[in-house]
């Protein structure tokens, strides 16, 4: 088991080392009855097109500790980018999140996250939430589910002469998966984040995943991502789209 943990950390910072938003959990959140560890790699290529056209290599692990009750998930995803003909520049997730299962169809879910991103000018980000988390289908091929969680939100804009924000923002999402075939995946999540104290300012964004096995614990995925901020950082659009191709390696 810990060499499995050992190898797949290898793995993951041989890639960073090589290449030298709102994180989807739900692509990376696998679903599990039994006490056990699992995790994964990916390595995704893409090019992004906002005010900029981008280059960017992101590297992605994701380890999850799953009991009969308790579902414990960790995500570090780190990006470099390269913007037109400029040098590269850094992007990074770091995302903790536990589930209690409460009934068989509800669980009680919290999350803290730290973000910076210099392509949407963010400094820092730091979110810390709680909520219910509803499972709206039983079969294990085809799996819905929806979220409503309150959340603090902390906010520094690479500008200094930009405030710091700080408020709480309601987080609703719906997710399905679905497994039509055994080499096959689909996965896709829609968040709605409003500002409680002004409903105006509020973010949408989806990301669909498609996954075919190749090998055992090997699949090639292409991801789609759209992403809308009615009140974004000044100078960053309000619309942000991303498509992105790439391999996951996953261990169980």
């Amino acid at each position: 088991m810990y060499r499995h943990i050992l190898l797949l950390i290898i793995f993951s910072f041989f890639i960073h080392f090589c290449n030298a938003q709102i994180v989807n959990v739900e692509s990376l959140r696998r679903a599990s009855d039994t006490s056990k560890w699992s995790g994964s790699a990916s390595l995704d290529i893409g090019l992004i097109k906002n005010t900029n056209s981008i280059f960017r290599i992101t590297n992605r692990l994701r380890l999850q500790y799953n009991t009969e009750k308790n579902l414990y998930l960790f995500i570090n995803d780190i990006n470099l980018q390269r913007i037109e003909d400029n040098s590269f520049v850094n992007r990074g997730i770091q995302h903790l999140r536990y589930n209690l299962k409460i009934r068989e169809r509800i669980k009680l879910e919290a999350f803290a996250q730290s973000q910076y991103d210099a392509i949407s000018d963010i400094k820092f980000r730091g979110l810390l939430g709680a909520g219910p988390r509803f499972k709206l289908s039983k079969n294990k091929n085809y799996r819905y589910y929806l979220g409503t969680l309150i959340m603090y939100e902390y906010e520094e804009a690479s500008d200094n002469s930009i405030a710091v924000l700080g408020d709480f923002r309601g987080s609703t999402y719906f997710s399905f998966s679905m497994y039509p075939l055994e080499n096959l995946s689909i996965v896709s999540t829609t968040y709605y984040q409003p500002l409680l104290k002004r409903l105006a300012d509020f973010r949408i964004s989806n990301e669909t995943s498609i996954a075919i096995k190749v090998l055992e614990n090997l699949a090639f995925k292409t991801t789609l991502n759209y992403n809308f901020d009615a009140s974004p950082i000044i100078g960053i659009p309000k619309t942000q789209y991303e498509l992105t191709n790439g391999i996951v390696f996953t261990f169980d």
